[in-house]
C-alpha cells in the first residue's frame, strides 16, 4: 500500500484558509452530502487537512465535533493545481447528491 502524497504545509495552510474564509457554505454542503446519516443536522464544517487521497473536515452536530474524510472523486493526486479540480468535483458531487443546482465555476 502506498502512502498518500503529502503537500507542503504552506500549500495546505493556503488551501485551508481559502476554503474556510471563502467557501464556508461549500464546506457545509460537502459535509451534508458525504457525512454518515444522522437525525442531527450539521451546524458547522471546517476543512482541517488534506492529502493526495482526500480532504478532511471537522463537522459539528448538536455541539459534538467529528472528523469527516472524503476521498477525491478523481482518485489520488500529487500536484497543487489538482486540489482545486478535486474540491470543485466534490462540490458538484455534493450538489448532485443533495439535489441542488451547482453554481457555475470560473
Amino acid at each position: 500500500m502506498t502512502m498518500p502524497h503529502i503537500f507542503d504545509s504552506d500549500v495546505v495552510a493556503a488551501i485551508l484558509r481559502h476554503m474556510n474564509d471563502d467557501h464556508t457554505d461549500d464546506n457545509i454542503l460537502i459535509a451534508r452530502a458525504f457525512a454518515s446519516a444522522s437525525d442531527l443536522p450539521i451546524t458547522d464544517a471546517v476543512m482541517t487537512d488534506l492529502d493526495g487521497e482526500a480532504g478532511v473536515w471537522r463537522i459539528t452536530r448538536a455541539g459534538i465535533p467529528e472528523e469527516l474524510r472524503v476521498a477525491w472523486p478523481g482518485g489520488p493526486i500529487d500536484e497543487r493545481p489538482a486540489v482545486r479540480r478535486e474540491v470543485v468535483a466534490l462540490y458538484d458531487a455534493a450538489c448532485a447528491r443533495l439535489g441542488i443546482q451547482p453554481r457555475p465555476h470560473d
